[in-house]
């Protein structure tokens, strides 16, 4: 008897998944190809391992959370984004010069190298990239290293659910063995 109580309710879970779209208060698993203006792929994951967010809570870029909304389960499309609905053009003012002697004395500094940096008085953590190396310091780049590009996704649902009120009260999807 509980052999098919338990296939019973593993059917309903995926008669709710098929019946469910992309849209806020769901969990979204998605699998996904990302290139560049230059065909270059940069980032990616397929359905074994796919992205998990919870869709409406600002976990993903705006233009790819918008295109996805509506989706189900097995639906694929190419979305295009602009740099307005992803990561923002470059901020020209986003940069910033620093001296060597700011630098830890083992670091060995090159022009790309991603930095974490603690922004003095505020005490707020910023990514920055090193973007040019002269002769007294480095210029770096507070940008995102997005800002400014074109995002083109390849995309498919695998997998949609309900988000736990857990999950919306602390605005992320969680996953086995999650802790705060």
């Amino acid at each position: 008897m509980t052999h098919w109580i338990q296939r019973g309710c593993l059917k309903d879970e995926l008669a709710e998944q098929n019946d469910l779209s992309v849209g806020d208060g769901l969990v979204v698993s998605l699998a996904y190809r990302l290139r560049l203006d230059d065909g270059e792929q940069i980032d990616s994951a397929d359905g074994d391992d796919p992205l998990v967010y919870l869709h409406g809570a600002q976990n993903i870029i705006p233009g790819l959370e918008q295109a996805l909304t509506g989706m189900k389960v097995g639906d694929a499309r190419s979305v295009t984004v602009s740099p307005g609905n992803a990561y923002g053009e470059t901020d020209p003012d986003a940069f910033e010069f620093v001296p060597y002697d700011a630098f830890p004395g083992d670091l060995e500094l090159e022009v790309g190298m991603g930095l974490r940096m603690v922004e003095s008085g505020t005490g707020r953590q910023m990514e920055a990239y090193i973007s040019e190396l002269r002769d007294d310091g480095a210029l770096l780049d507070l940008n995102h290293p997005l800002a400014g590009e074109t995002l083109h996704f390849d995309v498919e649902v695998v997998g949609l659910r309900r988000a736990t009120s857990e999950e919306l009260a602390h605005g992320h999807a969680h996953s086995h063995g999650h802790t705060h």
